[in-house]
């Protein structure tokens, strides 16, 4: 199983169980991130995360055909 498979598991579970127990699905999101962000703040510096964070938000519209994705 691949990287992306298991967090996608573990990220479909957690709002399952979210759910169930009539939680918010940003709330989950948000205190997911905040894990993730703690794990990588062990092996990463700040900077370093802040640049991961930034590229992330600002290429974050699925709508948005991006150059370096095209053929």
């Amino acid at each position: 199983m691949s990287a992306a498979e298991i967090a996608k598991k573990h990220v479909a579970a957690a709002l399952a169980e979210g759910e169930k127990e009539g939680c918010d699905s940003n709330a989950i999101g948000r205190y997911m991130l905040s894990e993730i962000i703690s794990n990588y703040l062990r092996n990463r510096s700040v900077k370093d995360v802040q640049s991961e964070l930034m590229f992330l938000a600002e290429n974050c519209d699925p709508d948005t055909d991006y150059m370096f994705m095209r053929p």
